[in-house]
């Protein structure tokens, strides 16, 4: 009787809520991170300029694709319910930061104090995004 319950507690693992998807975007952002200071500091190779572009595209993509696009197409049926808030919400964040990576590229090189805010804004709704995917979900 012992033996099973300690194969039963060893074959019961606690999963994370934080999806596959979005866990890939946040590794993404921290290698991009990695591969910035290894190439800064090993190779005296800096493509500081590209950074911003290559977070917000990374956290923007991660966003779009953790929304579940097959979901939203259920808004008509079932209605604006609190869970298809946040996944619009996601969707529209996602977007943006996706429209805001494209512009920051320096071929293009947007620097308008409108356009730096909206900027600004996406970084900080994908951090509340980040944190609340990864801690409060998980406690819930």
């Amino acid at each position: 009787m012992a033996k099973n319950q300690i194969q039963q507690k060893q074959t019961v693992k606690k999963r994370s809520n934080a999806s596959r998807k979005f866990v890939i975007a946040l590794s993404i952002v921290s290698i991009i991170g990695f591969l910035s200071i290894t190439s800064e500091s090993l190779f005296n190779f800096s493509f500081v300029e590209y950074i911003d572009s290559l977070w917000l595209l990374a956290l923007g993509l991660g966003l779009i694709l953790e929304t579940s696009l097959s979901e939203l197409k259920k808004i008509k049926k079932r209605g604006m319910t609190p869970e298809m808030l946040g996944k619009v919400t996601m969707l529209v964040v996602g977007t943006l930061a996706v429209i805001a990576a494209v512009l920051s590229v320096p071929q293009i090189n947007i620097q308008s104090p409108t356009f730096l805010a909206v900027k600004g804004i996406v970084s900080i709704l994908a951090i509340i995004f980040i944190i609340i995917q990864t801690w409060v979900s998980e406690k819930v």
